[in-house]
C-alpha cells in the first residue's frame, strides 16, 4: 500500500508506523477534519468520510470526557469481529493532529499504541519549525481545502 501526505515531512513518521504497528489504515489530520496523510484507502471519498467521522469522535469524546470526569477522553479504542481502531491525539509544538489507526488479527492494541507513542515524538521531530503557510479554517474555505488536500494526496494538483 501507497502512504500518501500533504506535506513530505509526514511521509517518513507514518510509513514507520505503519511498518512496526502492522496496521492496514492510518490517517492523520487536523481536529478540523483536514486530512494530512493516509494509508491504505484506496478511495478519496472514503478517506473524506474517514476524517468526517475521526474528527466528530475525536470531538465529541473530548467533550464526554470532560463532562465525567473533567479531563477529555483520549486513545479511544473499539475492538470489532475482524478488526480494530485505535483514534488518539498527537501533539506536537505546532500543534494536535488526530491520528486514526484500524488494524486485524496481526496486530494489536498493545503494539499499536506502543508504537503511537513513539510516532508522535518521531512527528514532532520531524515537524518544520516554522509556522505552516495556511490560513485559518473557515467555513466558507473548509470545502475547496478538503478537496485540495485531497487532490495532493491521490497525485491530482
Amino acid at each position: 500500500m501507497i502512504t500518501r501526505s500533504v506535506e513530505s515531512w509526514l511521509q517518513a513518521p507514518l510509513q514507520q508506523f505503519v511498518e512496526d504497528a502492522r496496521v492496514t489504515i492510518a490517517l492523520l489530520l487536523l481536529p478540523s477534519g483536514q486530512v494530512l496523510a493516509e494509508h491504505g484507502f484506496t478511495r478519496s471519498l472514503d478517506v473524506a468520510s474517514a476524517c468526517a467521522l475521526a474528527a466528530a469522535i475525536h470531538a465529541s469524546g473530548a467533550e464526554l470526557g470532560r463532562m465525567l470526569g473533567g479531563r477529555p477522553f483520549s486513545g479511544l479504542h473499539h475492538a470489532g469481529q475482524d478488526r480494530q481502531i485505535f483514534l488518539a491525539e498527537a501533539r506536537t509544538p505546532r500543534g494536535t493532529y488526530i491520528f486514526l489507526s484500524a488494524f486485524d488479527r496481526e496486530s494489536s492494541i498493545g503494539l499499536v499504541r506502543l508504537y503511537f507513542d513513539e510516532f508522535a515524538a518521531r512527528l514532532a521531530a520531524a515537524e518544520p519549525r516554522s509556522e505552516p503557510e495556511s490560513t485559518p479554517v473557515l467555513a466558507e474555505n473548509f470545502e475547496r481545502d478538503l478537496n485540495r488536500n485531497l487532490a495532493a494526496l491521490f497525485g491530482r494538483a
